[in-house]
């Protein structure tokens, strides 16, 4: 949700605190590459008002 919404807010302390949890650089890394993908898309449909993946395919 952080990421989401307020990724400015991150902190080493967040990223600290996967790594205590059992998480690899590389699975936090990852993480956040596909949470920030999902917001890109998630911003483009909202830009162009696609709310069903079926109107992808009609246009």
């Amino acid at each position: 949700m952080k990421l989401t919404e307020h990724a400015y807010k991150v902190t080493d302390e967040d990223i600290d605190a996967l790594r205590t949890a059992g998480l690899s650089d590389d699975e936090i890394l990852e993480g956040v590459f596909v949470a920030c993908q999902f917001n890109a898309i998630d911003r483009l449909a909202d830009t162009f008002g696609l709310y069903e993946l079926m109107q992808l395919r009609e246009q």
